[in-house]
């Protein structure tokens, strides 16, 4: 019964009716010099897509399927790890390394885990002790290096894309993950959603979770640090399979990487639309969303992706916990997020020749490097909630 339940409800998602772009890296995401062919044809089909639907879904990007196991078994480990080690690894809020606790409380008193998440922001310091996580640094830094990789690609062909030099937005991003540069890498671990009956409330289980076929929508855990919530917070969102995990958003940076293990309720915004529609979900692949500095570099040529991420209706959904890494690409601090770099950088003769009153409006306002917008919606973020 499920089953024929669930075939029916996937018809209704985007990936279903056949309008989710499809990119496939032919297996050059992570390599150090890929393809120019490749990073051409790929640079090309971003073009269309990001306009289109703010995202796309990436295939053959090269990081393996069993690396990402790997990470969530490792995962799996830290969160089993009783609270007292767990706050060694609680991260600094400067540099938002480590640990990043999450607790919520219930009406008894009783506190329950929202989600596990350790970020990667750099690959120069260790604070991962070998003794109780065997291999945890070792792994997971391999995987932040290839998800590295992988973000320096697609930066190359969206400067294609842009008719930009191949290597114009790589090298505003070159301190990824190596300071000066607020990219990182999140490993989230979200619990069950158990239902009370007596209480008509929802809950968090506990840590329980074996690896299962992909059958239906793409979670979407973006960090709430990382993102700019939009106005529409609750919208159609008030019944039990209406509440959310995470609500309307923007991503902050340049774009986000997301690979996931499972189902979950991953909703956008096409670009031009107000209507919340599924994603769906396709095993293997990483899904890929333009963020904000992305969209203002390219006056919102290049829109950013207005998501959100509902508790799945069906039961057998929601008790399943479930796994996710996000790759947020930023640009090195310092970058300044100017329009104008993208027009007066481009190779075509289309984009010299526009108006010239356009570009004397966008350098009578104010330009701010990465770092000051991210800190501005920081302020902004906090002061609405």
């Amino acid at each position: 019964m499920l089953r024929g339940k669930s075939v029916v409800e996937d018809s209704d998602t985007l990936l279903a009716k056949g309008l989710i772009p499809i990119i496939d890296l032919a297996h050059c995401g992570t390599e150090e010099h890929p393809v120019k062919s490749v990073v051409n044809r790929v640079g090309l089909q971003l073009q269309k897509a990001l306009p289109e639907k703010g995202f796309a879904l990436l295939v053959n990007h090269g990081i393996l399927e069993e690396k990402l196991k790997v990470a969530w078994q490792h995962l799996d480990n830290f969160c089993s790890l009783s609270s007292d080690v767990k706050e060694h690894y609680i991260n600094n809020i400067e540099g938002y390394h480590g640990y990043n606790q999450n607790e919520e409380e219930n009406s008894e008193g009783e506190h329950h885990e929202l989600r596990y998440a350790f970020n990667i922001t750099t690959l120069k310091i260790s604070n991962v002790h070998e003794d109780p996580l065997p291999g945890f640094e070792e792994h997971i830094n391999e995987l932040a290096h290839d998800f590295k990789l992988l973000a320096g690609f697609i930066l190359q062909s969206l400067a294609v894309s842009l008719d930009l030099n191949q290597s114009f937005l790589y090298e505003k991003h070159c301190h990824m993950l190596s300071g000066d540069n607020e990219s990182k890498l999140c490993l989230l671990y979200y619990p069950p959603i158990l239902e009370d009956n007596e209480k008509n409330e929802l809950f968090k289980g506990r840590l329980q979770y074996t690896y299962q076929k992909c059958a239906s929508d793409t979670p979407d855990f973006r960090p709430e640090s990382d993102c700019y919530k939009t106005s529409d917070v609750s919208e159609g969102a008030t019944a039990l399979g209406q509440q959310l995990y995470s609500s309307g958003h923007i991503d902050y940076g340049t774009f986000t990487l997301l690979a996931q293990d499972s189902e979950g309720g991953l909703e956008v915004k096409l670009p031009g639309s107000e209507k919340w529609q599924r994603v769906g979900h396709l095993p293997g692949s990483i899904f890929i969303n333009a963020g904000e500095m992305l969209s203002i570099w390219t006056e919102n040529r290049y829109p950013a992706l207005s998501h959100r991420v509902i508790i799945p209706e069906q039961e057998h959904l929601r008790v399943r916990g479930r796994h996710s890494i996000a790759f947020f690409c930023h640009p090195d601090n310092i970058t300044m997020i100017d329009p104008t770099d993208i027009h007066h950088n481009s190779s075509t003769e289309d984009d010299l020749t526009k108006p010239r009153k356009k570009h004397v409006k966008i350098a009578k306002e104010k330009v701010y490097n990465a770092y000051q917008l991210i800190k501005r919606r920081f302020k902004k973020t906090s002061n609405s909630s």
